[in-house]
């Protein structure tokens, strides 16, 4: 009886532990600034261009992808090191 208990449990925790996995791939790094940071960094940087951010999307390859608009209306994106907050090569 303790044999089929242990495998059941086994097969239920095993899919568990696959999408924990799964999901971590979809995050930004434990040492990554907090978005707010890299928003506050942003409009400090980009201050004299930035009219608003209209989007902000984490991309499984490791970076934020960040569409703004500028004060003349014009639409940038531009990708964003989680880590540093700097504005990375396209």
């Amino acid at each position: 009886m303790t044999f089929r208990t242990l495998t059941a449990a086994a097969l239920i925790l095993s899919p568990t532990a696959l999408m924990a996995q799964e999901a971590m791939r979809g995050a930004p790094p434990a040492d990554a600034m907090a978005l707010s940071e890299i928003v506050a960094k942003m409009e400090t940087d980009l201050s004299a261009e930035l009219g608003y951010i209209e989007d902000i999307q984490w991309d499984d390859d490791g970076y934020y992808e960040v569409e703004y608009r500028t004060q003349d209306n014009r639409e940038v994106e531009m990708r964003v090191d989680p880590t540093t907050g700097e504005a990375m090569a396209r």
